[in-house]
C-alpha cells in the first residue's frame, strides 16, 4: 500500500508515520507534503497512492483546496482537531478522521475503516466540499468571551485567559492578571468552542491554555500534576487514562 502525509507539524507527522509503519509493515510511504502547493503538485505529477492521511489546516491553507485542483481516487484519512461539526459531516460524505492528539489506536481503527470502504471512492462521486471549506476557513476557535461585571459588559480575549474552571456549579474565567469573571456557558460548551490547539480538558473541572503550563509531574497513581505559571483554587491532576493524550497534545505545537 503505498500511503501520502499531508501535515504541516513535522512531528506529527513523524509521528504518524511511526505508527504506519509499526500497523502496516509492507505500507511504503511516498510522499510526505506540508503545504497545498506542494501536494497539489506531487498528486499530479507522481504516482497515485493508495491513501492519503491529511491535515486539514496546511501552511498555505486549508487541504480541501487541494481537491479543487487535483483528482483524488483513493481513501483520505483526515487528521483534525476541528469541532463535531466538521467531523460529522466528513463522515457523512464517508471519509474516516483521527482526532489530534491521535493514538496508535485510533490509526488501526482508521485502517479498519479504509479496508471496508477501499472502493468507496468507486463507487460514490467526489464529496462537495464548498460549505465545509467555508466554515474551516473560518478561525479555529473562539476569540472572545463576553463577561458582565460591576453592571457593565465587557470582552475577555482567549490570549489573556490563563484557564476556565467550574465553581459551586458556576463557570469562571481565570485571566493571567489574576482578574475572575464568571460566565453563563458550561465548561463543555465552551470546550466546543475554543481551540483545541490551544486549550485542553484536564478534567471535569479544569480547561487549561497551553500558555498558562509552567511544568508537569508525575503525582500518584500514574496521574499528572500540571503546575500553571499563576496560583489555581486547588491542584491540577490529570488521571492515568488521559495522561498519554495530555502529553501527546503538550508535544503537538
Amino acid at each position: 500500500m503505498n500511503i501520502i502525509i499531508i501535515e504541516d507539524e513535522l512531528k506529527t507527522a513523524r509521528s504518524l508515520e511511526n505508527m504506519i509503519l509499526e500497523l502496516r509493515p509492507n505500507a511504503k510511504i511516498i510522499g510526505r507534503y506540508q503545504s497545498v502547493e506542494s501536494s497539489v503538485k506531487a498528486l499530479s505529477e507522481g504516482p497515485a497512492p493508495d491513501l492519503i492521511f491529511m491535515d486539514i489546516q496546511l501552511a498555505d491553507g486549508v487541504s480541501f483546496e487541494i481537491f479543487k485542483s487535483v483528482k483524488i481516487t483513493c481513501p483520505v484519512v483526515f487528521c483534525t482537531a476541528y469541532d463535531e461539526y466538521s467531523l460529522e459531516a466528513f463522515k457523512s460524505n464517508g471519509v474516516d478522521y483521527v482526532l489530534k492528539p491521535f493514538s496508535k489506536e485510533d490509526i488501526q481503527n482508521a485502517f479498519k475503516k479504509v479496508d471496508e470502504l477501499k472502493n468507496f471512492f468507486q463507487q460514490k462521486a467526489t464529496p462537495d466540499l464548498t460549505d465545509l471549506l467555508s466554515k474551516l476557513t473560518a478561525p479555529a476557535g473562539k476569540t472572545t468571551f463576553l463577561v458582565f461585571q460591576s453592571q457593565k459588559y465587557r470582552t475577555v480575549s482567549v490570549e489573556d485567559i490563563a484557564l476556565f474552571y467550574i465553581r459551586h456549579d458556576s463557570t469562571w474565567i481565570l485571566c493571567f492578571d489574576k482578574q475572575q469573571y464568571t460566565i453563563s456557558q458550561s465548561l463543555d460548551q465552551i470546550t466546543q468552542s475554543v481551540s483545541a490547539k490551544q486549550f485542553f480538558r484536564l478534567n471535569r473541572q479544569y480547561l487549561v491554555n497551553f500558555k498558562a503550563i509552567k511544568e508537569v509531574e508525575p503525582y500518584f497513581l500514574r496521574k499528572l500534576f500540571v503546575k500553571l505559571v499563576i496560583e489555581t483554587p486547588e491542584k491540577l491532576l490529570v488521571n492515568k487514562e488521559k495522561s498519554q493524550a495530555f502529553l501527546s497534545w503538550m508535544e503537538d505545537r
